[in-house]
């Protein structure tokens, strides 16, 4: 028994044929063939609103080439799950030296706050026993 996939806009009850998946770090909306699984995070189009897709204004929309033998190809969709993936991964902090010596100051990309510590070690400052 085949199980045929329908549009996921609402009242469309035409067949799916195209995924789309959100990539919130990048800001990008990847509309590739449709997946061969169902994921709980992708949305699966028909043909007429995958054409008629727009993303928010600042968002880009990558348009994958459909498969022409008909269904998904295994290495595409492979493909854009890792990338996916690996978009969604947390970034590790960036850490690097900066100021006076035994100064780290630790980064996360966007750069609004910034956490600096000064090294154990140092002679900067008074501890709270010579106080």
């Amino acid at each position: 028994m085949s199980v045929v996939r329908r549009c996921s806009r609402t009242a469309c009850r035409q067949p799916a044929v195209f995924t789309l998946t959100y990539v919130y770090a990048d800001s990008t909306a990847v509309l590739g063939p449709l997946a061969a699984y169902v994921e709980p995070h992708c949305y699966d189009l028909c043909a007429m609103h995958a054409e008629r897709l727009t993303a928010p204004r600042g968002w880009e929309v990558v348009r994958l080439p459909a498969d022409s033998s008909g269904g998904p190809g295994s290495d595409d969709l492979e493909a854009l799950a890792n990338a996916v993936r690996e978009a969604a991964r947390p970034k590790a902090p960036q850490r690097r030296p900066q100021g006076a010596p035994g100064t780290v100051v630790e980064g996360h990309g966007k750069g609004h706050l910034r956490v600096v510590r000064s090294d154990p070690g140092s002679q900067d400052r008074p501890s709270g026993r010579d106080a």
